[in-house]
């Protein structure tokens, strides 16, 4: 972006130009994978192709559930038409604190900390983490980010 008062070139962001999504043939996704069903990123539950018809293509039959609220999505699309698939990346973070807002700080394998994360929205894995945390354990986050959301999705005990 060009500024009037100067010819300093500023970037809005500095993600490299990854996307957050890529196109993939309805008819390569399988059940245990990943797409986007109604601008939710989903794992698949289930998939069934119906034989092509008269005037057609054959039809997959996709049920999803959102990775990150667990609701079920439905999807109906031609096997030969592309789908978007979510770029999906995992991490593991030490956690250092948790406030009592439920803001979490992490700490990255290089020693960085990370502190724009929240408790998980499941009830249940938030209260097991302020326990064992309150017992002074050292814990393990495993971090799940997809479509610009990053979530909590598991805890464990750092045995290292």
């Amino acid at each position: 972006m060009l500024t009037s008062d100067s010819s300093v070139e500023t970037f809005e962001s500095a993600d490299g130009g990854a996307s957050l999504t890529y196109p993939l043939e309805a008819g390569q996704i399988k059940k245990g994978g990943y797409a986007m069903i109604k601008g939710h990123p989903c794992k698949i539950a289930n998939v069934t192709v119906s034989k092509t018809g008269k005037h057609g293509h054959a039809k997959a039959n996709f049920t999803a559930i959102d990775i990150f609220t667990n609701k079920k999505y439905e999807d109906f699309m031609a096997t030969s038409h592309t789908m978007m698939v979510p770029n999906i990346n995992r991490a593991e973070y030490s956690l250092l604190d948790i406030d009592e807002d439920g803001a979490v700080s992490l700490m990255t394998d290089d020693g960085e900390t990370k502190d724009d994360l929240n408790l998980p929205p499941n009830d249940e894995l938030a209260d097991e983490m302020k326990r064992l945390f309150d017992e002074g354990q050292n814990l393990l986050v495993s971090v799940l980010s997809a479509c610009g959301t990053e979530q909590i999705m598991t805890v464990k005990q750092d045995t290292s």
